[in-house]
């Protein structure tokens, strides 16, 4: 199956899981170009909405993700990877971005 960049204006919404401990470690946008990278080189690279351009994860921090898969969901326009981090994912330090437990009262 390939993905559906079309259903998306161009973008793929991309969750990015720790292979080993299935931990979410993020959830990025990739475009074609940033996924044909993903393919060829076996690290993350995405598309970045706010500055209008591809980035590679780790490129500046050398937090790099190594890709172990890659699978769309049932309609093609989600794709999950999953990876070996080296170093956490997080901008702020933390192994994942998803720390910020929502006030349910």
């Amino acid at each position: 199956m390939k993905p559906d960049f079309e259903k998306g204006n161009g973008l793929l919404p991309t969750v990015v899981q720790d292979a080993d401990t299935k931990d979410v470690l993020m959830v990025a946008w990739m475009n074609e170009e940033s996924f044909h990278k993903t393919l060829e080189t076996k690290e993350t690279w995405f598309w970045s909405r706010s500055r209008q351009e591809l980035w590679h994860k780790g490129g500046t921090s050398g937090n790099v993700q190594h890709v172990v898969s890659m699978a769309l969901d049932c309609d093609g326009d989600t794709l999950l990877i999953q990876v070996k981090p080296e170093g956490p994912a997080c901008h702020t330090g933390r192994i994942s971005c998803f720390f910020n437990d929502v006030d349910w009262s």
